[in-house]
């Protein structure tokens, strides 16, 4: 506005090609000024894939927390491993299917407990996330998220599932459970011994579970705009869309 005050006024004061030199400035005066609204800056980036990770922990993770979170839940549910495949298959033969049952609940039942655990180990991870990590995921592949949590994770989660995994065999049973399964399929003629160690095998399919939730819940906020439930989260990701 004050530009073109300045143009009324002076204007009958220019000679024509003078006039024409400010014809060409007014053309080139930009009419809308960027707001700083619209850039995102690596706090934005930095803020948003935290709330994504946050939501995801939240959302996801704690489903598994709950009674059969992992036992109901075929992706993630826990089934014996291979080498108790045939275990599994041999007392289900022998009329021993509720044994074979029990075993495999008390596996699940035990990642549900340990898993309650993780939280503040993830919280952690989210808070330590720099402005490179979290440029990098955001402009990464659908999983990006989640690998980063698994390689800031992984080590800490499994110190802090064995053990709470193997005392929960204890609360509920399952080593008993497990002992007596062993135990008769070990005494069935010509079939060879077997000794695994679930406690190890639980804890890595616990985690291995925590994962592919997160990994779901990821894949949904990169590709569901319904699912970006904050302005921040719109805005963030709206530069993935565009890569």
């Amino acid at each position: 506005m004050k530009i073109k005050l300045a143009l009324l006024v002076f204007l009958p004061l220019l000679g024509f090609s003078q006039i024409k030199v400010l014809d060409q400035i007014k053309k080139n005066i930009p009419t809308k000024i960027p707001t700083s609204t619209k850039i995102l800056s690596s706090i934005d980036i930095s803020n948003g894939l935290k709330e994504a990770l946050n939501n995801g922990i939240q959302k996801q993770v704690t489903k598994l927390t709950a009674v059969d979170g992992f036992y109901k839940n075929d992706l993630v549910k826990i089934m014996l491993p291979e080498e108790l495949q045939k275990v599994d298959n041999t007392l289900r033969t022998l009329g021993l299917s509720s044994l074979a049952d029990e075993g495999i609940l008390m596996l699940n039942r035990a990642a549900e407990n340990a898993v309650k655990e993780s939280t503040p180990i993830f919280v952690d991870a989210v808070k330590n996330m720099s402005f490179t990590d979290a440029k990098n995921i955001l402009m990464g592949n659908e999983n990006a998220a989640t690998d980063y949590l698994k390689s800031s994770t992984t080590t800490p989660l499994y110190a802090k599932f064995n053990p709470i995994i193997q005392a929960s065999f204890a609360k509920v049973g399952a080593d008993r459970v497990w002992n007596s399964i062993i135990k008769k399929y070990n005494s069935i003629p010509l079939m060879g011994k077997v000794n695994p160690d679930l406690t190890d095998y639980t804890t890595n399919k616990a985690l291995e579970g925590v994962f592919k939730m997160i990994a779901l819940e990821e894949k949904d906020i990169r590709n569901n705009l319904n699912s970006r439930t904050s302005n921040l989260l719109k805005k963030v990701f709206a530069k993935q869309d565009k890569k």
